[in-house]
């Protein structure tokens, strides 16, 4: 019976995840000290007319109130280290403002068009890569997996004068891609839920942070012991698969070895977004309460298990 109430309290939780928390958008018409103007980075395969669409989703009435960019092939090779052959396919786009000591905060405007990549995903790269005390708008005209968007983010960055180690903005696409993929891998899974694994990944790096300045230099089976820990603090060796494991471990090798991990700043951001998780959880909890949807969830559970 105490494993049961267990059972439909988890069950609870991921019906909660899967509910929607109303998106709030950057204000175009407020000046910000540390930028000034919002910037916003346009995708190199967008036309005119597809900008002028994208520049409606993000609610630019006045292009004189933004700074405008484009990001283009050879941006996706500086700061993601790889190659394309063009800028055709870079569809998604970015408006960013500097906040003043809010954490990162990720906002998809349009989530029916960016297919894979959660605003958690986003928010957790990108304070790997050094992004720090800033809102992001994420959208598209049309359907796209997104993994590319963060370009446009570390873009506006260094335009406002805030370099970024590319280092870091390559281990933080690495950290993208493996949580999009071992997302997708096990969406559908029986008690998987993908931000439990958003969730795992911020703590990973969380933990690396506080060993490394309790007890110096971390070896590779530290870091191999600090990734198994917490996947089994949250159940998920029972799964994700072996290679999914190991996947993180290599990534959590590469994060350990990156200036990020010594970083006051990025431990900041990762705190102030685990924060902001238990926030939302907590959001969609009063909603649930508020509209009566918990009483009829937990209920549903009860009818269904004759408790």
């Amino acid at each position: 019976m105490k494993f049961m109430k267990k059972s439909i309290l988890a069950s609870v939780a991921v019906t909660l995840s899967c509910t929607c928390l109303p998106v709030h958008a950057i204000e175009t018409n407020v000046i910000d000290e540390k930028w000034g103007k919002p910037t916003v980075v346009y995708g190199a395969g967008l036309n005119a007319n597809q900008i002028q669409a994208t520049a409606e989703l993000f609610n630019i009435t006045n292009s004189e109130y933004v700074n405008e960019l484009i990001v283009d092939a050879y941006d996706v090779n500086t700061y993601l280290g790889y190659s394309l052959s063009s800028g055709s396919s870079l569809i998604s786009s970015v408006m960013v403002q500097k906040t003043d000591k809010s954490g990162v905060v990720v906002n998809i405007l349009t989530p029916e068009n960016i297919t894979k990549i959660t605003e958690e995903q986003y928010a957790n790269a990108a304070i790997t890569a050094g992004v720090t005390n800033c809102e992001i708008d994420v959208a598209s005209i049309m359907s796209v997996t997104g993994e590319s968007a963060l370009t446009g983010v570390y873009k506006a960055f260094e335009a406002n004068g805030e370099v970024l180690d590319p280092e870091r903005t390559e281990v933080a696409q690495d950290e993208l891609q493996i949580t999009n993929e071992i997302a997708q891998e096990n969406e559908g899974q029986e008690n998987f839920d993908s931000n439990v694994l958003d969730q795992t990944m911020l703590e990973i790096k969380q933990e690396l942070a506080n060993q490394k300045q309790k007890n110096g230099a971390l070896s590779q089976e530290d870091i191999q012991n600090i990734v198994n820990e917490i996947i089994q603090k949250y159940k998920l060796n029972e799964i994700l698969t072996e290679e999914n494991i190991n996947a993180i471990i290599e990534f959590a090798k590469k994060y350990a070895n990156t200036s990020a991990i010594d970083s006051q700043d990025v431990l900041n951001q990762l705190n102030s977004l685990a924060k902001s998780f238990s926030k939302n959880f907590g959001d969609l909890l009063k909603q649930a309460q508020d509209s009566g949807l918990l009483d009829r969830i937990i209920q549903w559970f009860k009818d269904l298990f004759n408790l």
